[in-house]
């Protein structure tokens, strides 16, 4: 199974949880800048709530991706107030045809002195055991 994992943070907190995730499935975890140009099973993507939405980078890379190269998108992140950014990273990959797994990770995540610390070693670990749930199927 071929996967690779990306990401979208301001923080810092996203990055973080990608580096966890992407070391677990034995790949490296690499900014939204860099484009998906060899096909995989799986995509992880690593996203927050910026101003109650996904950033318009992440919107403009979902749409970006080429549905004969990407098999399915598992979401993933961390957000110090809203939760699950699935129904929005959904929407920008139903436009292109692509699949997004039913299953995600989040994680509360620090911003401004909210959630201290955010995420923390367990965050990591529970991301980790998250992504390698997706290597034993």
């Amino acid at each position: 199974m071929k996967i690779a994992v990306r990401y979208y943070t301001k923080t810092g907190n996203t990055k973080r949880l990608a580096e966890a995730v992407a070391k677990a499935v034995g790949v490296e975890a690499l900014p939204i800048s860099v484009p998906v140009d060899e096909p995989v099973d799986i995509l992880f993507l690593g996203n927050s709530y910026y101003a109650f939405s996904i950033d318009p980078e992440v919107r403009k890379f979902v749409s970006s991706l080429d549905k004969a190269k990407v098999g399915r998108i598992v979401n993933f992140g961390s957000a110090a107030m809203l939760n699950s950014t699935w129904k929005k990273v959904k929407a920008e990959a139903d436009k292109v045809g692509i699949p997004v797994d039913a299953r995600e990770f989040h994680c509360k995540g620090e911003f401004k002195g909210i959630h201290k610390g955010k995420p923390d070693e367990m965050d990591l670990k529970a991301a980790a055991e998250f992504a390698r749930s997706f290597q034993d199927r």
